[in-house]
């Protein structure tokens, strides 16, 4: 399955979102291969940044340092994605500012459900920042369920156990891009975060 033939944005209504930078993986991957998804806030602000631009890209520089510190030891984002792991954003384009508008949200929400739907076989999902949290819970209150994860600062709620249709949901912190590893404390919970949606998915053996 090409990802880009399912999941498209025509109109693109987001005034406030940097329409330049969308980006959704366009690459050929088996859906019912995948058993852990990652999601985390928006396309980076240049393309070749994105996940699936090259192991020098950003978002994959640090995705990768992030799953070696949780005790996966993979050598780049292809090797992730063979192991069941998909890496995509919640918002398609890039932003410009810290905030996410509202709008903006429920729009990219829509996409991103499209786009989960391709995945019948994930057993988790790891929800990387509050952009990441507030569209998958949209998805989730437009399809009749209660909201996966609850109101609360991310330290708070971290490690709580959470379900989204009978799937286990991992709220962390923003792994992808410049602020990764500022913060120290944040980047052990990020790898803390990844360890136990390894284990969720039963992908433990891919750990070293």
């Amino acid at each position: 399955m090409r990802i880009t033939e399912f999941v498209q944005c025509t109109d693109f209504p987001c005034v406030e979102a940097r329409q330049e930078s969308y980006y959704v993986p366009d690459l050929e991957v088996d859906p019912s291969s995948i058993r852990l998804m990652l999601i985390s806030e928006t396309a980076a602000t240049i393309s070749s940044d994105n996940y699936y631009a090259g192991n020098d890209a950003m978002f994959a520089s640090t995705t990768l340092q992030a799953f070696r510190e949780a005790g996966l030891n993979a050598c780049s984002i292809p090797e992730l994605l063979h192991h069941g792991v998909y890496l995509t954003t919640a918002v398609k384009c890039g932003k410009y500012d810290y905030a996410v508008a509202t709008t903006t949200i429920a729009h990219c929400s829509v996409l991103l459900e499209r786009e989960l739907a391709h995945f019948p076989e994930v057993r988790a999902y790891l929800l990387m920042g509050d952009v990441a949290i507030k569209v998958f819970n949209t998805i989730a209150r437009r399809q009749g369920e209660p909201r996966p994860i609850p109101a609360g600062s991310t330290y708070k709620i971290r490690g709580g156990v959470f379900t989204y249709r009978g799937k286990r949901v991992f709220p962390s912190y923003l792994q992808a891009g410049p602020s990764f590893g500022i913060e120290k404390s944040k980047q052990r919970m990020i790898a803390q975060d990844i360890a136990n949606a390894i284990k969720g998915t039963g992908l433990e053996g891919m750990s070293t």
